[in-house]
Parts: structure tokens; C-alpha cells; sequence
């Protein structure tokens, strides 16, 4: 008799972000359970934490439901599971439904677990690779490594197509330090600013992403400086994105001592 191959571990769903393909909207949906244990329910299956879980409390199936206000693009499900820590709490056996709403749920993914321990990617595509528009989601657990009855799950993630951006295609903002300013608004792509990044680091007269030009981003490397603007005629639009931020760099203008002391000794004059 033919022992089952162990279920592969996934990438690190943190890897899937960093390319921006790709974006977590779990904090966007209401999340309810079954059934759990006291301190082991959905904060514990949402806290980016893989030493906590969620801990059934009933009879199979045990279920975790994720419900969106309005109807959502979901391309990939990503689920954790640990054989060595969990053991007969592992599931086995997991079927992933979606629908409108409890009455109509419809299963399109059935998965046969064989100790898992690691990330488990689940896609939510279509035959046509085409992800899958929902306002539910349903993890079914059915079955237990060992015949166990109660589950655990370590932590669950459900990832979002990005789109192309409507003004061109840019070039990822994979690193760290640019990630936080990855969201361009069009209606502002042809401002100028000056951006500090996280680390300190200072751009000076920097152009949103997607209106920069080869020959400037060159220029910039080679420390070319750009003529100042007039500080009369920079004004700052009444409201700004939250990801953009905006310093006045070039200095006040001193006035002349000459003209200062004439003023004084007018002051004290009169």
C-alpha cells in the first residue's frame, strides 16, 4: 500500500504582495465562525500571528464564513495549517464555496490535505483562469487528519487582483520603502513634490510615477538640480492623498539688514 504524498507548502502570501499583483482585502469583509473556544476565534485567525489559531467547538462541519458588503473580485484563498503543532486538529478535507449569501452557496474548490504545515494556496478562478466575483466566501472544514472533531487553523488571507492603473502601466514598487506609495491618483500624475521616504531618504522635486521620463530619471542620477519655481506661484492644492508628501523646500527670503535698520529707526522715531 502506497503511502500519500504530504501536501507541498505555498510561498509566503507576503511574497505575492511585494509584487504588487495583489492585495490582502480580509479586513474589508465580516468574518463569523461555527463555533470556537474562548480566546481562540477569529482574532486569533486574523492576527498575522502563526503561533495562535482559531479552535473549533462542535460537530463537522466547521465553517468559517466571510461575508463583503458588495460584491468582490477574489482570485487567490490562503489558508495555514501546521501537522507537527496541530495533529489531529489538521483538516483533511476542505471544500470552498461562494455565493450571494448562505441560501445559494455553490462548492468551487474540494481540497485532500496529507500533513500540511505551511501556506496553503487556494485559486478562486474560473476554467478560464477568471477570478471569481462574490459577496460570500465559506471554508468548509469536513474532515480531520486521525479522525479528529475539532479543527484548527492558524491564519486565513483572501487576495485581490490589482488593476492597471487608467494613465499607463508603471513599474512595480516592490521594495519596502515604496510600497506605501505604490497608489498614484491620475487626477495628480502631473504634479510635482518632494518625497521623503520612510528611511529618511529625500527626493527633492520628485514626479508621481508614470509622468517621469527616462532623460529626467537620468538627469536625477547624474545630480542634475532643477530650476527653482517661483515660491509666489507653488500652491499646494486644498486637499492631498494621504500617501503624498508635500514640503516647501526653497527658503524664505531674508530681508536686506540695510532696509531692517531703516525701518527700525523709523519705528522708534515716530
Amino acid at each position: 500500500m502506497t503511502t500519500p504524498n504530504k501536501t507541498p507548502p505555498g510561498a509566503d502570501p507576503k511574497q505575492l504582495e511585494r509584487t504588487g499583483t495583489v492585495r490582502e482585502i480580509g479586513s474589508q469583509a465580516v468574518w463569523s465562525l461555527s463555533s470556537c473556544k474562548p480566546g481562540f476565534g477569529v482574532d486569533q485567525l486574523r492576527d498575522d500571528n502563526l503561533e495562535t489559531y482559531w479552535q473549533s467547538d462542535g460537530s463537522q462541519p466547521h465553517l468559517v464564513n466571510i461575508q463583503f458588503r458588495r460584491k468582490t473580485t477574489v482570485k487567490t484563498l490562503c489558508i495555514y495549517a501546521d501537522y507537527k503543532s496541530d495533529e489531529s486538529y489538521t483538516p483533511s478535507k476542505i471544500s470552498v464555496r461562494v455565493g450571494n449569501n448562505f441560501h445559494n452557496l455553490q462548492e468551487i474548490r474540494q481540497l485532500e490535505l496529507v500533513e500540511p504545515s505551511g501556506w496553503i494556496h487556494v485559486p478562486l478562478t474560473d476554467n478560464h483562469k477568471k477570478p471569481t466575483r462574490t459577496f460570500m466566501i465559506q471554508i468548509a472544514v469536513l474532515a480531520n487528519h486521525q479522525n479528529g472533531r475539532d479543527t484548527h487553523m492558524r491564519q486565513i488571507k483572501i487576495y485581490t487582483p490589482v488593476e492597471e492603473s487608467s494613465i499607463g502601466k508603471f513599474p512595480r514598487c516592490t521594495t519596502i520603502d515604496f510600497m506605501m506609495y505604490r497608489s498614484i491618483s491620475p487626477n495628480n500624475a502631473s504634479r510635482k513634490f518632494d518625497l521623503y521616504l520612510p528611511s529618511g531618504k529625500q527626493l527633492t522635486n520628485f514626479e508621481q510615477i508614470g509622468m517621469t521620463s527616462k532623460a529626467t530619471v537620468e538627469k536625477r542620477r547624474l545630480g542634475h538640480k532643477p530650476k527653482p519655481s517661483n515660491p509666489l506661484s507653488k500652491k499646494l492644492p486644498q486637499s492631498e492623498p494621504d500617501h503624498v508628501i508635500r514640503k516647501q523646500l526653497l527658503p524664505l527670503p531674508v530681508p536686506d539688514p540695510r532696509r531692517a535698520a531703516v525701518i527700525h529707526t523709523d519705528k522708534t522715531d515716530t
